[in-house]
């Protein structure tokens, strides 16, 4: 499967799961990532619970649900490898125009996130 193409066809609703150092979890919508050249999976996420998390434990899952249906999709874990803040790489991949600012309307910086992929399984199953 070619993720790139998948996520630029497929339309879906993401959950991004991470967990704190101690291992509490929480989970978070996220629209589909972005696939770099060398499959890694890029997220732009603002400095919130979910960046704080990953700053501790580089360890996440993302579930992606293709629209109109409950069983299609797919199931990624995930490892951190990198990120880069207010980068102007991350200026160039956002999807959409209300995010083309440098920070959040409250102030916040923005991080790219890149994992690798060390695991995916269909939405539903084995």
């Amino acid at each position: 499967m070619d993720l790139h193409e998948y996520f630029e066809k497929t339309k879906g609703v993401g959950v991004l799961a991470t967990a704190d150092s101690s291992g509490k979890v929480d989970a978070a919508i996220y629209a589909r990532p972005h696939v770099l050249e060398d499959g890694t999976l890029a997220f732009i996420m603002a400095d919130r619970l979910t960046h704080h998390n990953l700053l501790s434990n580089p360890h996440a899952a993302y579930l992606f649900v293709e629209t109109g249906s409950i069983s299609e999709g797919h199931r990624f874990f995930l490892k951190k490898i990198f990120e880069e803040k207010n980068s102007e790489r991350m200026k160039t991949m956002r999807r959409s125009c209300l995010c083309n600012q440098e920070k959040d309307a409250d102030g916040q910086d923005r991080f790219l996130v890149i994992f690798r992929i060390e695991k995916k399984l269909p939405l539903v199953g084995s």
